[in-house]
């Protein structure tokens, strides 16, 4: 009776973080979309698909709601122990800095290096922070998995950059996964700081969403992709910590394979991957007829799609199982990539 207690209680507080974070979301955007209308304008570039100039910034208010909701819900939650909150601070200031950068870069673009640096900087942190017995795959002596993860974050957080190019489109990837990533913790992925992140960056995206669909009066900007996609890496990697790998994978493949896919197809073409293109599949399909909404809708549907799979792997924790799941959500990757490539007909 005590664990459906304190199960009841923990939904209660996750509700709570969802909540305060939309709400701080919606308010702060209204705050600073005029101070962004005038200072923040985003013109149209190579990358862009937005034709008139948009403000940018609003991953301000997303991150700041991300992280004074998950903040609200570690003072209503109980049992964190002291280590799990030193990684949370660390995850924190992580994003800040990653904020910082982004912010910088929205203002005026910094050379490659610099940013590098200070994205290996940021994920480097969280990935200190991580307790010595944390292991994705047992095989793999520790110091050449930590390096792995290493660059597998610095990847994952420009992959998500990389990936907001279009209306709504970081909001139909994140919306799913986090709130996939929080259902898996009915079947025991429950380590509570992380669901509370997952509940706080749910919430705030839920309130930028309605300024961002097309056509998009704010976007996020650098100072928000960046920060998202480290925060969607840290709970991937969460998952993964907890022995839910095919989890892990399947709920971001989307992005995974879009991102992944185009950036070896530009290597092959001998092309400056830092420079701004409009090569991703998404963005073919928006050059090839799709309109926007067309392009969005798909990605949520094969998102959703994926977390079912990642809701299966973890109900069916059987490595039989596993590579079918696989499988199946790496076919639905495949028709929609190809579906975009292909254009309307």
């Amino acid at each position: 009776m005590g664990e459906i207690a304190s199960s009841a209680s923990l939904w209660g507080v996750l509700g709570v973080v969802l909540v305060v974070a939309c709400a701080v979301s919606v308010g702060l955007i209204v705050m600073l979309r005029p101070l962004l209308l005038r200072y923040a304008l985003a013109r149209p570039n190579a990358r862009s698909s937005h034709v008139e100039p948009t403000p940018q910034g609003g991953g301000i208010a997303v991150l700041a709601a991300t992280l004074a909701a998950t903040w609200v819900g570690v003072l209503l939650a109980s049992g964190l122990t002291s280590f799990s909150l030193t990684r949370l601070v660390a995850l924190s200031v992580a994003a800040l800095l990653l904020a910082v950068i982004g912010a910088v870069d929205d203002i005026r673009p910094l050379g490659p290096a610099p940013r590098f640096l200070m994205h290996f900087i940021a994920v480097g942190l969280v990935i200190a922070m991580l307790p010595d017995d944390f292991r994705v795959v047992a095989g793999i002596p520790k110091l050449i998995e930590r390096a792995l993860l290493l660059v597998g974050g610095v990847y994952f957080v420009n992959l998500v950059n990389f990936m907001d190019g279009l209306d709504l489109m970081t909001a139909a990837e994140t919306v799913p996964i986090t709130a996939g990533f929080i259902l898996l913790g009915l079947n025991g992925v429950d380590w509570v700081p992380a669901r509370l992140v997952a509940a706080a960056l749910l919430g705030a995206m839920l309130g930028f969403a309605p300024f961002n669909r097309p056509v998009a009066r704010l976007f996020l900007g650098d100072v928000g992709s960046l920060p998202i996609g480290l925060l969607l890496g840290w709970l991937m990697l969460m998952l993964a910590g907890q022995g839910q790998l095919t989890a892990a994978l399947l709920l971001p493949l989307y992005y995974l394979a879009d991102a992944t896919v185009t950036l070896v197809r530009r290597i092959v073409r001998r092309e400056r991957i830092w420079e701004a293109h409009r090569s991703h599949f998404y963005q073919l399909a928006t050059a090839r007829g799709f309109t926007v909404p067309e392009v969005i809708a798909r990605v949520l549907v094969v998102n959703v799609t994926l977390v079912v799979l990642a809701l299966i792997s973890v109900v069916e924790p059987d490595p039989l199982v596993d590579l079918p799941l696989l499988m199946l959500g790496a076919a639905a990757v495949a028709w929609l990539l190809l579906t975009f490539a292909r254009g309307t007909r």
